[in-house]
């Protein structure tokens, strides 16, 4: 499920680029006394995942200031209808929110669940993320200049195959542990495209890290009903890894034959 929340910007303002921490900041401020607070310190998975800031109007890279009294839009996602309802709660009509630097009032809010047919075609709104482990650098062959210690971001130096194999596998392990269930692994992406490589940084704990990630889209020419409730799930939780930095938050582009 999905909460999209209209924002009115409450002063003429510049919306600067990787916002990422800010959202997470502003996300779970929402979740203060409630039942979710403790999914700041949970280790794991934390199932919600979120857009950023809609239109941008971008122009060759570069974002104009947003006047006071323009409306964008924000959306947060879970497959928790529990949770999304908490986060409903806490956006009250004409509350002043800020996200970082940035002064909105909330303007509205609605519910969304998007769905999948076999003519969807899926893709990244902000990058995702995926880290190679270490004890898969050989059976990805991954190039020796990209290995570092632990982990390995994927780049597009690296076997596609690699990418792929991750997501599937990082998105049954968060169906299988949300749903309390075991679903066996099965083929889930079949048709993919590259659009390109993101890189971001995330001030956490008062340092800068660089976070590599990438855009793409996903098509289908059947899909089963397993296929279906995987897919919407991750619609819901985010693809990838970072979701609850607002990574990995993918959208229906196409739901019918063209």
């Amino acid at each position: 499920m999905r909460l999209l929340v209209k924002l009115r910007s409450g002063t003429n303002q510049r919306y600067p680029l990787n916002m990422n921490h800010k959202f997470h900041g502003f996300v779970y401020n929402l979740l203060r006394g409630t039942e979710y607070e403790v999914l700041h310190d949970k280790l794991g998975f934390k199932f919600f995942c979120f857009s950023n800031i809609f239109p941008l109007m971008e122009k060759n890279g570069v974002v104009p200031p947003i006047s006071e009294g323009e409306t964008r839009n924000f959306i947060i996602s879970s497959p928790s209808s529990a949770f999304i309802k908490t986060v409903s709660e806490k956006l009250k009509k004409n509350q002043e929110v800020r996200i970082g630097d940035s002064l909105f009032s909330v303007e509205g809010q609605s519910r969304l669940s998007p769905r999948i047919n076999q003519y969807s075609r899926i893709a990244s709104s902000t990058p995702i993320v995926i880290r190679i482990p270490e004890e898969k650098y050989d059976l990805y062959s991954v190039p020796q200049e990209l290995r570092k210690k632990r982990y390995a971001y994927w780049k597009a130096e690296i076997d596609f195959t690699a990418f792929i194999k991750q997501l599937e596998e990082n998105l049954f392990k968060k169906y299988n542990e949300f749903h309390k269930e075991t679903l066996e692994p099965f083929t889930v992406f079949e048709q993919f495209r590259y659009t390109k490589q993101v890189v971001n940084r995330l001030t956490i704990g008062g340092k800068d890290y660089p976070v590599v990630g990438s855009m793409w889209e996903f098509s289908f020419s059947y899909l089963s009903e397993r296929q279906k409730k995987l897919l919407e799930f991750g619609l819901d939780c985010g693809f990838g890894e970072r979701n609850t930095y607002g990574f990995g938050f993918v959208n229906i582009v196409r739901n019918k034959r063209v």
